[in-house]
């Protein structure tokens, strides 16, 4: 079973809980959380996933180091280092927010820019990509990539718009190229 499955149902499990605790933000926030501290902290997946050390250590680790979190994420990660498949703590997490934006309409969306996009910029293509891809809310990271010479590139899930001055001056070459091919 691929692990993309496997993470796919331990997310769908986390959503369930989540509906029925009425607790769903809380726990978005604190695995994109927990999330974080993983990716800042790699020490930690080496010791969870370390053969010598203990599964009592390990779950005394996890007991001491995320005593704030909710009891369904400790005992997510607890189940994880009992089956051994604490590596799949990330990929976990990404399903499950990808599971509750799906159902609560969010869509979370990189768009590079050549600079800072502005609050009123940012609104106004919040908006549009609202309407566009019927969702009601529209997170927008912006990330500033002077490469890309003018105009917008814009990633949504699987979907990409291509408003850049590089990308059609990409296209113009396709053209041209496949002319003279001719």
């Amino acid at each position: 079973m691929s692990l993309n499955v496997v993470a796919k149902r331990y997310a769908e499990a986390l959503f369930q809980i989540g509906e029925e605790n009425k607790n769903l933000d809380k726990l978005v926030q604190q695995f994109t959380q927990l999330n974080e501290i993983l990716k800042d902290n790699e020490q930690i997946l080496t010791y969870m996933n370390h053969p010598k050390v203990s599964e009592t250590e390990k779950l005394s680790f996890i007991d001491k180091a995320f005593s704030q979190f909710e009891n369904v994420v400790k005992n997510t990660l607890k189940l994880l280092v009992k089956r051994q498949r604490f590596d799949l703590t990330s990929l976990i997490i990404q399903q499950f927010i990808a599971i509750v934006n799906d159902v609560e309409q969010v869509a979370e969306v990189t768009v590079q820019s050549v600079r800072e996009l502005t609050k009123s910029e940012t609104k106004k293509l919040q908006k549009k990509l609202a309407k566009r891809f019927d969702k009601k809310t529209i997170n927008i990271t912006n990330v500033v990539n002077p490469d890309i010479i003018g105009g917008l590139h814009i990633r949504i899930g699987n979907t990409i718009i291509d408003g850049t001055i590089k990308g059609k001056l990409r296209r113009i070459e396709r053209t041209i190229t496949s002319a003279n091919k001719q």
